[in-house]
């Protein structure tokens, strides 16, 4: 075993790279050096869970069980997500066939879910995807899902946040627009409209999540009971009201096609994309699991059953709005509401749904809020952002920097951001951080560093994902006819053949010591396909914004995490042995000598 220059005990530390100008600028003249000896390095479970864990100071409550994970699931998904989706979904790409949508869109969000599943349990500390990333791909991958686990986070926040100012004017007969919101003229159409009530949301929220997790987590089941009744009753109504008829009679069939799919399988498909955003929230139990009391038991309980029970809401929901209105009569930013709006004696109805969506959202709110920080907390402690990020404060238990700081941050994109310009970042970033887990998950069963060579499974995960790329690109670009048809079957059968090829050729490296994603590596590999289908389906735009935010994340990499990271290695945070990064009494086979 070789200790890194500068990290013998007892040594001086090394000087910050950012201690000044001069100190900075040596800094980046070696940015290339420090990238490669950076980028790639990983840390393992016992790290994270001890002494990168430690540096947060004081530990985190394990005051949770399982009814809560359940309850913060339910009330992170079942927010503003299906009121906001639907309608629109429903209107613009699926019609009656949303329902087929939210069956596609949570499938997927189980698979993903057990893909989490596997890593929490076998890590229970609070940094998600980012930890999970940083165990199997090394820093720079996991620095790059966690920047947008952050902007999906925030952003979603901030629409669920503006969301709650549009129902709460619905439940007390109020234009919130005209009213409540400002419009600066000079500013671009879609940041154009203070909303004040937003900001104010947001922070009181954030003032909650500071003071306790518990108490957060008993205050978000009251307030997911009240709401989970809202939902039942709006599906009462919507059967009791509905009419079968409208699932395929269109309220315009001279201009509208008619039928259960009336925009094609491709619409449903399209749909399930955009009704994907009602499902973030599960993977914010994920962050909770360093306050879990009994993680093998509590977290595959929390995670996916909450998934099972929000997808037979949504499905339900989505069925009774379309029997209340034929699709092309269904208002696009508040359904729900509006179908009963215009409704002679009925009216009162959409007040109640405007009261319910605002429970809603305000769980969805504190729930997001409580996983963000948590990301952010574990962030900072492994250097690549400032570490008083990471502190968790020794009276409330919760890391205060970081849920502060998000709500600052949350609540100034919530002033003026609208939805349309909020919700496709917020998917496409999602939906790329899924795709990675799965393919963590395939990767850490099939490598373990420093014993087993990864280029097999490298190889699997690279051909896979292109043959799920190609049969994504046929299938939205190719023109109708037979060569299409020859094209999807042939990436379809490619793309099973490498996974069976996979399973047979190349065996696990590794067996989950508590609990594991069932058929590996079937449901992950399906989990991937699913994930970069539902990519495919976004528009050019969602694309453009995704790459910016992406290339700003790379230069903040560069231009800060890569030093801050290489200065806590030489100081003595990091051990190498070999060609791989890990704790010197951690053995490959995960058992520890003293």
């Amino acid at each position: 075993m070789e200790k890194l220059a500068g990290s013998t005990s007892g040594a001086a530390p090394t000087a910050s790279s950012f201690a000044s100008p001069r100190a900075y600028g040596r800094a980046l003249a070696e940015t290339p050096r420090r990238l490669r000896r950076r980028a790639g390095s990983v840390t393992t479970t016992y790290e994270e869970m001890s002494r990168v864990r430690a540096r947060s100071g004081p530990g985190m409550a394990r005051e949770l069980r399982w009814p809560d994970l359940v309850g913060l699931g339910l009330g992170g998904m079942v927010g503003a997500g299906v009121f906001v989706a639907t309608g629109r979904a429903t209107r613009l790409k699926a019609g009656p066939a949303v329902v087929v949508s939210y069956a596609i869109a949570g499938l997927c969000a189980l698979l993903s879910a057990f893909c989490y599943t596997e890593f929490a349990v076998d890590m229970p500390i609070a940094g998600g995807a980012f930890s999970y990333l940083r165990v199997t791909f090394g820093e720079f991958a996991a620095f790059l899902t966690g920047a947008n686990l952050i902007m999906e986070y925030v952003f979603s926040n901030a629409a669920v946040a503006r969301s709650f100012t549009t129902y709460l004017g619905t439940a007390i007969g109020v234009d919130a627009a005209a009213r409540w919101r400002i419009t600066v003229s000079g500013l671009p159409k879609g940041f154009n409209q203070i909303d004040l009530l937003a900001v104010t949301i947001v922070l009181i929220v954030s003032v909650c999540i500071c003071y306790s997790t518990k108490e957060s987590s008993v205050l978000n089941l009251v307030l997911t009971s009240i709401h989970i009744a809202f939902i039942l009753f709006i599906i009462l109504m919507g059967f009791w009201r509905g009419d079968w008829k409208n699932f395929t009679h269109p309220a315009n069939p001279a201009k509208n096609a008619g039928g259960f799919f009336p925009y094609g399988a491709s619409g449903v498909f399209n749909g399930a994309a955009m009704v994907y955003l009602s499902y973030i929230g599960y993977d914010a139990v994920s962050t909770m699991a360093e306050e879990v009391k009994n993680p093998t038991r509590d977290i595959p309980i929390g995670v996916s059953g909450s998934v099972v029970l929000v997808t037979v809401l949504y499905c339900l929901m989505a069925a009774s709005l379309a029997m209340l209105l034929p699709y092309d009569a269904i208002d696009t930013e508040s359904p729900f509401s509006g179908a009963f709006s215009g409704s002679d004696g009925w009216r009162w109805v959409s007040n109640v749904i405007g009261a319910g969506a605002g429970f809603g959202i305000l769980t969805s709110l504190l729930v997001s809020m409580l996983g963000q920080a948590r990301y952010l907390c574990v962030i900072g402690r492994s250097n690549v952002v400032p570490a008083w990020l990471a502190r968790v404060h020794p009276s409330t238990a919760t890391p205060v920097n970081a849920s502060a700081f998000l709500g600052v941050f949350t609540a100034a994109i919530a002033l003026i951001t609208e939805l349309d310009v909020l919700l496709n970042l917020v998917s496409i970033g999602t939906l790329f951080v899924f795709y990675m887990v799965a393919n963590a998950v395939i990767y850490r069963r099939y490598v373990v560093v420093g014993s087993t060579n990864p280029w097999p499974t490298i190889s699997f995960l690279l051909c896979f994902t292109s043959a799920c790329l190609a049969l994504t690109l046929a299938w939205r670009f190719a023109p109708p006819g037979r060569t299409k048809a020859l094209l999807l079957v042939g990436f379809a059968v490619a793309a099973i053949a490498l996974v069976q090829a996979f399973l047979v050729l190349v065996p696990q490296a590794r067996e989950p010591e508590f609990w594991g994603v069932p058929l590996m590596p079937w449901i992950p590999s399906i989990s991937i396909f699913l994930n970069l289908f539902l990519l495919g389906s976004l528009d050019g735009r969602s694309y453009i914004r995704f790459g910016f935010f992406s290339v700003l994340a790379v230069l903040v990499y560069v231009l800060y995490s890569v030093h801050a990271s290489f200065d806590a290695e030489e100081n003595g945070d990091v051990l190498k042995v070999g060609d791989s990064w890990r704790h010197p009494e951690e053995n490959n086979d995960r058992s520890f000598t003293v």
